[in-house]
């Protein structure tokens, strides 16, 4: 009698926290629903989420798979057709920076692939990053469609969706997402084309005779335009113009570098050249050319392939040769070298 007493109490407070439980959720869910049917505008209390609104997307200039080391200062990205699948994002009416901030996703990637979110300025009528203080009309939302880890696959195409639906829904808009086959099949497609135009130009310095110290090769390098990059063992030639990436890696062992012995002995470095992050005018191959011959004077060294073997001046002509092809190639997909979308595509 006792435990069927016991029993039947513990049942009735299951089915009364149950109930409340269910009226709760049926209230949330209600709420949700007619907080979504009203077209939402962002006010001077609106809340915004911490770390969120001092993000601004850049082109990753300095980082990456060829590591210049950042000596440049960071530019917006603009979306490009060229490499972006690009979703049109309409909401009811303006939407504020700061609330379209306050939505924005955690992460501006897509698997191995940089997203970006761009509006329409109600006043000036340019597309921009979201930033405060400024209305917005329009959004639109981009993930690159290749980049040197590969293609957008549909795994990574659908983490975009994901993240682009919900700051639709944060914003009261409605995003038009291209079919998945189509943008996977132009990711491929500008893959392909990527992989057969991607240059990165490097050669060895390697010493005749006595071995360098980190110091002594620092203070050759800065002779001809070097200067220190961002990761040990690693010094870079700037770009032209302020904000260009780097226009030449030399790059030593970075065990080496970080010891505390000043004396640490080098017996070679890498000279690198990445071909699409500069500009043929800028003349990247010749500064190249020169840097290692200068280089290999100053520190009496020989510059080899990755086969050991030197590298001659019919060699260098023949590359230069190459590269003039390679240029014209890349110019006739409008991805002349140095532009935002080759250095976007190349990285």
């Amino acid at each position: 009698m006792g435990t069927n007493l016991t029993t039947s109490l513990a049942l009735l407070g299951l089915a009364v926290f149950l109930g409340l439980a269910v009226q709760a959720w049926w209230r949330m869910r209600r709420e949700g629903e007619l907080r979504r049917s009203l077209p939402v505008q962002a006010t001077e209390t609106e809340r915004i989420e911490p770390g969120l609104a001092e993000v601004v997307d850049t082109v990753p200039m300095d980082e990456g798979p060829t590591a210049f080391g950042a000596t440049s200062a960071k530019r917006p990205v603009r979306l490009d057709a060229l490499i972006d699948a690009i979703v049109p994002i309409t909401p009811d009416g303006p939407i504020s920076g700061e609330m379209a901030l306050s939505h924005m996703p955690a992460s501006r990637r897509a698997g191995t692939k940089p997203m970006h979110i761009e509006g329409l300025d109600a006043e000036t009528g340019e597309w921009e990053p979201v930033v405060h203080g400024r209305r917005y009309t329009e959004f639109q939302a981009g993930v690159q469609l290749a980049n040197r880890s590969g293609a957008l696959n549909e795994i990574e195409y659908s983490e975009f969706v994901q993240k682009v639906q919900a700051f639709a829904e944060g914003i009261v808009a409605m995003a038009d997402f291209p079919d998945m086959l189509e943008v996977v099949s132009r990711a491929r497609e500008l893959d392909g084309f990527a992989s057969a135009a991607d240059a990165q130009l490097s050669l060895v310095l390697r010493a005749n005779g006595i071995a360098w110290s980190v110091g002594y090769v620092q203070q050759c390098a800065a002779r001809h335009g070097f200067v220190p990059g961002s990761l040990p063992g690693r010094l870079v030639m700037p770009g032209a113009a302020e904000g260009d990436p780097p226009m030449l890696l030399l790059a030593m062992d970075a065990q080496t570098a970080l010891a505390d012995d000043p004396q640490a002995a080098l017996r070679e470095v890498t000279l690198s050249l990445d071909v699409a992050q500069t500009p043929e005018s800028a003349e990247p191959f010749p500064a190249w050319h020169r840097a290692s011959t200068a280089l290999c004077d100053d520190l009496d060294a020989t510059a080899v392939d990755d086969k050991g073997l030197p590298v001659t001046l019919h060699a260098f002509d023949g590359i230069g040769k190459e590269l003039g092809q390679l240029y014209r190639q890349l110019e006739s997909r409008d991805l002349s070298a140095g532009s935002p979308a080759a250095r976007r595509l190349f990285s």
